[in-house]
């Protein structure tokens, strides 16, 4: 007999993962997986479809088009004249002599690019194709943290990762986003990185969110940080879109490259 043991978000979390991993998922596997009733299964697919998060078909639900991320070769492709004009603007933001954080994001990578510029500068990354890029300028100093190897993003998670951060300081956190939402704030699309995501933003009391346009109003399935935790948004949306405004009216900061 299942045990409904779980509570309704981790059980959610974990159909949302296999559904990205597998782009479908059925009622009998996830019954069998997390060991819970067919019931609690079409309970859980019903809410999440509510929210947004998949389609239910017979026996199941499939992925939506624009939940599933593509790998991070196809990403880098995508938009380069925008990514480079927001790395052109965040580069501004950033001084001589500090200490920053960028996580992973072909976004980020491309401000990445352009550091050499700065002098004196301390990076700390989680990314290996960040790390790379940075490798070739001798002036700025790379920190790595350590953890588990996401194949997938090619970027480092879990405890040894958070383990790192609280032992540095941060001036700023440069982040690319999956969606920034004038509700859910900053989200993420996968679950398994979401500690890891959340203990980077918080390392730095400055957060630089790197997000073209395509991006804004998007709300993935994780909660990374509320809007008003952001304090700076660069992105190629013209001026007065929902989301720069809601986070403008909050204090924010709105740079539109």
């Amino acid at each position: 007999m299942a045990t409904d043991f779980l509570l309704a978000p981790q059980r959610h979390h974990a159909v949302l993962d296999r559904l990205r991993s597998r782009g479908a998922v059925n009622v009998v596997e996830l019954s069998r997986l997390l060991r819970i009733s067919p019931s609690t299964v079409r309970r859980d697919l019903r809410d999440l479809e509510l929210q947004g998060l998949l389609r239910r078909v017979h026996g199941g639900a499939t992925a939506l088009a624009d939940s599933v991320e593509p790998d991070q070769p196809a990403r880098a492709a995508e938009q380069p004249e925008q990514k480079r004009r927001i790395a052109d603007t965040a580069l501004s933001l950033v001084q001589d002599r500090s200490t920053v954080l960028i996580s992973g994001g072909t976004t980020t990578e491309a401000l990445a690019g352009r550091l050499a510029e700065r002098r004196g500068l301390t990076v700390v990354t989680n990314a290996l194709p960040i790390a790379q890029i940075l490798a070739a300028s001798s002036s700025t100093d790379v920190i790595v943290l350590g953890g588990v190897l996401r194949h997938r993003e090619q970027s480092l998670l879990g405890h040894l990762a958070e383990l790192a951060l609280s032992e540095l300081q941060i001036d700023q956190v440069f982040s690319s986003a999956y969606g920034l939402h004038a509700e859910a704030g900053l989200t993420g699309a996968h679950v398994d990185e979401a500690q890891t995501d959340r203990a980077l933003l918080a390392a730095g009391a400055d957060i630089v969110v790197l997000a073209d346009e395509s991006k804004l109003g998007r709300r993935g399935p994780v909660r990374l940080a509320p809007l008003a935790r952001v304090g700076t948004l660069v992105t190629d949306a013209p001026p007065g879109h929902p989301v720069a405004a809601a986070l403008a009216a909050g204090g924010g900061r709105v740079l539109h490259a």
